[in-house]
């Protein structure tokens, strides 16, 4: 599978990152999303989490930017966060310059459970139906875009099954087909393949990054898999075990060197920087 096109920018100053892409791409001038100083906590039974601290980081518009950490880095806190699930006790985020301060359809979640989809209702009605109460499309729009992402994660023939009838990786491309519809301007994906089989994972990997190529839609990714944010991902923020905070900011490396020593190289300086100390 040809990536050819991807779109990386060099990481910022005092960053690690791979050696520099030849086709890297000019950054564009004002990030998609900001990130400042955010702070996040919940409370639980009993006592007050604090699940990051002061984060920082910046997405381009066709990023597919990764948060890389342990578990209880913060990670999915971040994207609740930024889906306006939770808000900051301290710091900003911003999207296309606005502050984020309540869900909308510009930011669409894809979670690792598979059975965010009604049960109800067929592959093609859960993603038209996302479509036409949020009033991003109506009509035939909403049916046209409807069918075109639904072929554009292969599920055509399975256009009136319904979920009870589909294997797990499908449902998560009726979810990815659900958000891609929505043409937000970031996709959320919290683990998404996280219970997968490693063979299925990796073929939803391949699609994803398929689905890129075509569309260059911007993707905020979570995992705590370091194979999977080198794959997936072409800059990867790492977080420090809890509570959250950036440890630094790498360019993941080209796709015509996954396989090769220098994946090998990246994966053990990653692990280094997250777990020795």
């Amino acid at each position: 599978m040809s990536r050819t096109s991807q779109t990386v920018r060099p990481a910022p100053v005092g960053a690690v990152g791979a050696a520099a892409d030849p086709v890297a791409a000019t950054v564009p001038a004002t990030p998609l999303l900001e990130v400042s100083g955010v702070t996040l906590q919940y409370k639980t039974t009993d006592h007050l989490v604090t699940a990051t601290y002061r984060v920082d980081f910046q997405v381009f518009k066709s990023d597919r930017y990764v948060l890389l950490g342990p578990s209880g880095c913060g990670k999915s806190t971040l994207l609740k966060a930024i889906g306006g699930y939770l808000e900051p006790v301290e710091g900003a985020i911003r999207l296309n310059g606005h502050e984020v301060t309540r869900p909308g359809p510009d930011r669409m979640m894809v979670f690792q459970e598979f059975d965010q989809l009604l049960p109800w209702k067929s592959v093609r009605e859960n993603v038209l139906f996302a479509l036409t109460t949020s009033g991003r499309a109506k009509g035939a729009e909403a049916a046209e875009r409807t069918d075109h992402y639904i072929n554009k994660v292969g599920l055509t023939k399975f256009a009136h099954s319904f979920p009870h009838t589909l294997s797990g990786g499908m449902k998560q491309r009726v979810a990815i087909a659900r958000g891609m519809a929505m043409e937000p301007d970031v996709l959320l994906m919290d683990e998404p393949y996280a219970a997968l089989d490693a063979l299925t994972r990796r073929r939803m990997q391949d699609e994803l990054l398929r689905l890129w190529d075509d569309t260059k839609f911007t993707v905020l990714f979570v995992t705590h898999s370091i194979e999977e944010a080198i794959r997936v991902g072409t800059r990867i923020l790492l977080l420090s075990p809890h509570p959250g905070q950036v440890k630094a900011e790498l360019n993941s490396i080209p796709p015509e060197q996954l396989g090769t020593a220098a994946q090998a190289e990246l994966e053990a300086r990653i692990n280094d920087m997250l777990f020795v100390h």
